[in-house]
């Protein structure tokens, strides 16, 4: 698959065909196309084609996944359309191994299925959680490991990775008692994996 998360950051992957889309949601995907199916050693012959040939990795942090999403394309086309170019040159390379067969460009977007469409734009990243800390918010949006909260500083990303070991209580009105970081800039074009 080729997988877009913002402008200047596809990144192309393999995954189970039984999985379906699931594996793209869980990595906060916002857009993505198959680029076709066949054997796992076939798949990542192609995928180690496509990061030779067209320099697109199979890493994007999520750091920048989370920076880049404060300022999508509101229509779907624009965010389809980088991976329609690549697609079409993914397709056109010489290399790829026979018993993969190519897919035809299908763009699927998680813009609505992340509930991103109608959400503010995060300011900042929830840094970490700490004892006897406080986070208590409205979701207003979720991609990937991260809650987008509105809180009363505005709406932060929450990573769920971070919730191991601590507790969940209800909670009311929009606190934020634990340390806040800035949305780290996102990079003005992919560059390599890091």
């Amino acid at each position: 698959y080729l997988a877009w998360f913002g402008s200047g950051m596809t990144k192309v992957g393999i995954t189970a065909e039984r999985r379906g889309p699931a594996r793209l949601l869980e990595q906060g995907a916002i857009c993505f196309s198959w680029l076709g199916t066949g054997p796992l050693m076939a798949a990542r012959r192609t995928e180690e084609l496509l990061r030779a040939a067209l320099r697109v990795p199979d890493r994007i942090p999520y750091a920048a996944k989370r920076a880049a999403r404060a300022a999508l394309p509101s229509a779907g086309e624009e965010r389809a359309a980088e991976i329609a170019g690549l697609h079409a040159r993914a397709l056109g390379l010489t290399g790829w191994p026979e018993s993969l067969e190519p897919a035809p460009f299908r763009p699927v977007d998680h813009v609505e299925a992340f509930g991103l469409a109608e959400a503010p734009a995060p300011v900042g990243v929830v840094g970490e959680l700490a004892a006897g800390g406080a986070l208590s918010g409205e979701l207003v949006a979720a991609a990937g490991p991260d809650l987008h909260l509105a809180t009363d500083r505005g709406v932060l990303v929450l990573d769920t990775r971070l919730l191991p070991g601590w507790e969940l209580v209800p909670g009311g009105g929009r606190r934020v008692e634990v340390p806040v970081r800035a949305l780290k800039e996102r990079p003005t074009a992919q560059d390599g994996l890091f």
